[in-house]
């Protein structure tokens, strides 16, 4: 356990908390949502800067870090469509995406490569945080912080997929590149047993 490691736990302790405040009926429980919500978000750009920082980045953090991330925005958009605050279909799209590229990466590592977050990915990631704030925003003041949340959520549906097909994109990439090595490979090894049986022959 380490200081980058120990804020990632906080941020997934942070996300009942978060749920709770959003979900309770108690005064200005928006203001407070953004908050707290806010306060998980920043923790996620802090631990990766320690634990790089500090060189101190373990498995645990690597396997930690994008876990907690999915938590809390699925935790943030299930508890807004609790809230009629967004539409359910497109929750399911942007936490289906969360899904689609954990399973891409869990493949792609058992082939023994690894996919990084990209920038869209961490770009993506923003967009959400921007798109729950000021959906909560809306829900407490309205009129243009209404629409300005709607117009953000709409933006992270379009992010979202744009992210998944270009994961998708990269892994097919990467796994096209890795097949035609293992045969340049294969076919340089036959070349150089076809050269030695000669040799022997000859001998």
């Amino acid at each position: 356990m380490n200081l980058p490691n120990a804020i990632t736990l906080f941020r997934i302790f942070m996300i009942p908390i978060f749920v709770t405040v959003l979900l309770t009926e108690i005064p200005n429980r928006e203001i407070w949502g953004v908050v707290v919500f806010l306060i998980a978000s920043i923790s996620d750009v802090l631990d990766g800067f320690l634990a790089r920082r500090r060189r101190q980045v373990t498995t645990i953090g690597i396997l930690l870090d994008p876990l907690a991330d999915k938590l809390l925005i699925s935790a943030a958009f299930i508890s807004l469509v609790q809230l009629h605050l967004a539409p359910a279909w497109i929750v399911v799209i942007i936490i289906g995406r969360e899904f689609a590229v954990t399973g891409l990466r869990n493949l792609a590592s058992s082939e023994g490569l690894t996919i990084r977050a990209s920038r869209l990915g961490k770009t993506k990631m923003v967009f959400q945080v921007i798109a729950v704030c000021l959906i909560l925003f809306g829900a407490r003041y309205g009129g243009f912080w209404r629409l300005l949340g709607q117009a953000s959520l709409w933006l992270v549906l379009v992010v979202a997929v744009w992210s998944m097909i270009h994961y998708f994109y990269r892994f097919w990439g990467t796994i096209e590149r890795q097949r035609k090595k293992r045969i340049h490979q294969r076919k340089k090894l036959f070349k150089i047993k076809k050269k030695q049986r000669l040799q022997g022959e000859s001998q």
